[in-house]
């Protein structure tokens, strides 16, 4: 096992993320990836497209390093418009799971005035720790 969820006893069981996470090896950080291509070139102004091109530059950060993303232990949203975020919610989770899996770390979400990129509507940071070898 890479990590061990952690859901303190009498808690409700959140769905989509988790309340904690232990996790032992090599840290990895993934610098905040909005939702443009390798070309820092944005193909769309999509809300989820963004969100889904932003996780697979999130996986291709980690494939750099060495990660998997099992091996995130963290990440937190940052996003322009919160209604587009609620809104979306189905989609976003559709595209989660076809890019990151069924692993669903602790996460945080919050909605800033605006992002450095003009037309990025979301930024996500990711944690990751890469296991010690067995």
């Amino acid at each position: 096992m890479t990590h061990q969820i952690l859901q303190p006893d009498g808690w409700a069981k959140p769905i989509g993320y988790s309340n904690g996470i232990l996790a032992k090896g090599t840290v990895l950080q993934v610098g905040g990836q909005v939702g443009w291509d390798e070309t820092c070139t944005f193909q769309t102004d999509d809300f989820v497209r963004q969100v889904e091109q932003a996780l697979r530059n999130v996986v291709a950060v980690l494939a750099t390093g060495g990660a998997k993303p099992e091996h995130i232990v963290q990440i937190t949203w940052y996003f322009t418009d919160r209604d587009a975020y609620r809104g979306s919610l189905r989609e976003i989770g559709r595209v989660y799971r076809d890019v990151i899996g069924r692993h669903f770390p602790p996460m945080a979400a919050v909605q800033v005035v605006a992002l450095m990129e003009d037309r990025a509507k979301v930024e996500i940071v990711a944690l990751a720790v890469i296991p010690e070898a067995a």
